[in-house]
């Protein structure tokens, strides 16, 4: 009985890119009784294993937190695997706002004692006792309010790339050092404003609106499925997004765009840039921003430390490497004496307000529509054949065909065989060929350029 992964990241990318499918990045939460989550975990590992799901799970007695990725034609049987649960049962799944098909690369299913680590003791806090959830609209209304006081109830590091317009964004490692400030900073507000709060997907502030009840206060809201579910409503129902930047989100993009504002900036050099990275060097692994320029100059690196480091022989840096404990007491994400530009300017005040700084405007990232996977593998550049697994394409369309080896390449269709007659237009179930003056692969994949 396999209950653990036997694949590298690696190993896995690969398979994913021979696969050629369409994948979906998704995130949940249910706060629940669970009466033995190492029973649970198994029981999930075992159903989602043999159907591709792969992501970073964590189960508790207090419920499940669940970040994941899974093909899409997969997507009914994972739904069939949790509503097999009771308390699971119709539960709000939060869709990516962009999608990566290398987003999680291993299964990770782990107990812990708490789906949201809170360090709370007190025996008379009920969790379940919460605050009102709002839908996009409700919540731009009530953000307008001059007597609701708005609170990020994220980390220093996901708010700093992107946030809601008026937030009070605390200057916090971790979710469990943000209860107790709030509540001291705005103890004398308990009854006279409305407490208004938001993150990524709902499951922080799901437990903080009932701590913060629990601690006296009158009028507590929540975003009901947090900025990712906020953006899909915004979208769906062409509301303003009062959100601006991007969503950190804890997967290998490290964010997801919603607005093309850039709030953030460089932490080596004060570019505006909203790209996180981690530092090159294994052993440090420092979670910062770096801009492309700063990026080719350090070599993906946080200081010049780091990059005398990754030039060492590899049994050197193992060396080096060997009986450093990583975590957050060593390493500060984002914050560090080593980013210059970040450790001169960042003030360490509880609340960070909102600065006045311009704000510079992303070029509109391309939007694409997953049309098929690569047949057959040409050893010369010249000719392409893609099988159509979902929409269509035809004679004008501009489409993209990316890989591993290679890489994005984009091109207007001029003329194509359609399952080897000419033809305008090729819909799913089709083979598509046309000339390319490039080689493919078998992992590549086709899209449509929609915009």
């Amino acid at each position: 009985m396999q209950l653990y992964n036997t694949l590298s990241a690696e190993e896995r990318a690969i398979l994913i890119d021979d696969a050629g499918k369409q994948r979906l990045t998704l995130s949940f939460y249910a706060y629940a009784q669970i009466s033995n989550p190492t029973q649970f975990r198994n029981e999930l590992f075992l159903a989602w294993n043999p159907i591709g799901v792969l992501g970073r799970i964590y189960v508790a007695n207090e419920g499940i937190n669940a970040q994941l990725s899974l093909p899409a034609d997969s997507f009914y049987a994972f739904k069939d695997s949790i509503e097999k649960y009771t308390f699971m049962q119709g539960i709000r799944l939060n869709i990516a706002v962009e999608h990566d098909d290398h987003s999680f690369l291993k299964l990770t299913v782990k107990v812990r004692d708490k789906i949201v680590a809170d360090g709370l003791e007190d025996e008379t806090f009920d969790a379940t006792n919460i605050g009102i959830h709002l839908k996009a609209a409700a919540f731009n209304e009530l953000l307008e309010d001059p007597n609701t006081i708005v609170v990020d109830m994220r980390n220093h590091y996901e708010s700093e790339i992107g946030h809601f317009t008026k937030a009070i964004k605390p200057d916090v490692d971790t979710f469990r050092e943000s209860l107790p400030i709030i509540e001291e900073q705005l103890a004398e507000h308990k009854q006279d404003k409305k407490l208004l709060m938001y993150c990524t997907g709902g499951i922080r502030c799901e437990k903080a609106s009932a701590y913060f009840k629990h601690k006296g206060f009158e009028n507590v809201y929540q975003l009901e499925g947090g900025i990712i579910e906020y953006t899909r409503q915004v979208k769906a129902e062409g509301l303003e997004s009062k959100f601006i930047g991007k969503n950190f989100v804890f997967d290998h993009r490290l964010g997801e765009r919603i607005t093309d504002d850039i709030v953030s900036q460089c932490h080596q050099c004060g570019a505006a840039c909203d790209v996180h990275t981690n530092c090159a060097n294994e052993g440090c692994h420092l979670l910062f921003i770096q801009c492309d320029s700063c990026k080719t100059k350090m070599e993906g690196c946080c200081s010049a430390e780091c990059v005398e480091v990754i030039h060492l022989p590899e049994e050197e840096q193992k060396a080096i490497r060997r009986g450093i404990k990583n975590g957050n007491m060593i390493f500060k994400k984002g914050k560090s004496a080593v980013l210059t530009f970040k450790n001169n300017e960042e003030s360490h005040s509880t609340f960070v307000a909102e600065q006045a700084k311009e704000v510079v405007k992303k070029e509109p990232k391309i939007k694409k529509q997953y049309i098929g996977k690569g047949t057959h593998f040409f050893p010369k550049p010249s000719v392409a054949q893609f099988l159509i697994e979902e929409n269509e394409i035809k004679i004008g369309d501009k489409i993209l065909i990316k890989g591993t080896t290679t890489g994005e390449q984009t091109l207007v269709l001029n003329e194509m065989f359609v399952n080897e007659i000419v033809a305008d237009k090729a819909v799913s179930g089709d083979t598509c060929t046309f000339k390319v003056p490039f080689r493919i692969r078998l992992s590549d994949k086709l899209y449509l350029i929609t915009v």
